[in-house]
């Protein structure tokens, strides 16, 4: 059994329940990752056709090969999810999809391939680009950040307390040796917390890790804009899904959806509303859907997802 035949996807049976793709139409799965979510999807629904997006080359072609059993239903781009007008314009064949996912995961393949450098766990380089085709390193932010600007984005990216502490010593040791591997961020890091090791609850360099990735693939840049224009691609009653994995990026999709809902965010006394809220989607899920005890007793990396869904409504 290969690696996408092992992958299990989070909240397979709650995204099903609410894409059903027994309804048949177009899918597209922005964050096609290991193909879990759109195996389901597409043995769910014999009538159904599918559309996997992923920027990363590697998670991809491991998909295409789990998915090739569904012939011409499935179609497959090496693309960003912020692409998806342009995918559907170049691929749907003019028809509007009933159903998009986005699960902004870190998939069990980049996690478990060291050379991908997303875990500190083994060494290997310091990478963590989801498309290693382009674009700057985790390690060429610590090598060229200034003390400041690393700071900023390890507090605000990886919401740490430590940050300036952590950014100081990272910029003290690369002036001594180059900071190349995962193993030796994550040292600099665990040592400049100044937790002991009985108060620590996870690794101290878990929020750097983060921080770093977010940045690195600009996770949460446009994050607004892809949800918008999901919305605008949906055929009516069509439905979004989303599926996050930490606060930062959950908080973005919540305050999204809801402004897309008609909520108006105007300050209260103010005689007209001004910030020009119009209803567009219905919420399907006033609060996140979590995994079940079971499910991340079974995946306990599952254990942080948050699934929002919304329905778009007619205009």
């Amino acid at each position: 059994m290969d690696a996408a035949e092992r992958h299990v996807p989070v909240l397979r049976a709650e995204v099903l329940d609410f894409l059903e793709p027994a309804r048949g139409g177009l899918f597209v799965d922005c964050t096609l990752g290991m193909g879990g979510h759109t195996e389901a999807m597409l043995d769910a629904g014999p009538q159904l056709v599918a559309i996997g997006m992923d920027r990363d080359a590697e998670s991809l072609e491991l998909a295409v090969e789990r998915l090739r059993r569904f012939g011409e239903r499935f179609t497959a781009t090496h693309s960003d999810y912020r692409q998806i007008t342009a995918v559907l314009a170049a691929h749907a064949s003019g028809r509007a999809p009933r159903a998009i996912l986005a699960d902004f995961g870190v998939s069990s393949h980049q996690l478990d391939e060291a050379e991908r450098g997303f875990a500190f766990s083994k060494e290997a380089p310091l990478d963590m680009r989801m498309d290693r085709s382009t674009g700057e390193s985790a390690a060429d932010l610590v090598a060229t950040l200034d003390e400041t600007e690393l700071a900023r984005i390890l507090y605000i990216y990886g919401e740490e307390p430590r940050s300036r502490r952590i950014a100081r010593a990272i910029c003290r040791e690369r002036d001594r040796e180059t900071i190349a591997t995962t193993t030796r961020l994550a040292e600099i890091v665990a040592r400049a917390s100044g937790i002991p090791r009985h108060r620590q609850r996870i690794h101290p360099a878990t929020k750097t890790f983060q921080a770093l990735r977010i940045a690195v693939n600009s996770e949460l840049d446009g994050l607004d804009g892809f949800l918008r224009d999901a919305v605008d691609a949906l055929e009516p009653q069509g439905r979004l899904a989303v599926i996050a994995f930490h606060s930062l990026e959950d908080r973005i999709v919540k305050q999204t959806l809801k402004a897309l809902s008609g909520h108006c965010s105007c300050p209260p006394g103010l005689p007209v509303c001004g910030c020009g809220a119009v209803k567009r989607v219905s919420l399907l899920t006033r609060r996140p859907v979590v995994p079940s005890e079971h499910e991340i007793e079974a995946n306990p990396r599952a254990r942080s997802a948050k699934l929002r869904v919304a329905q778009r409504i007619d205009i």
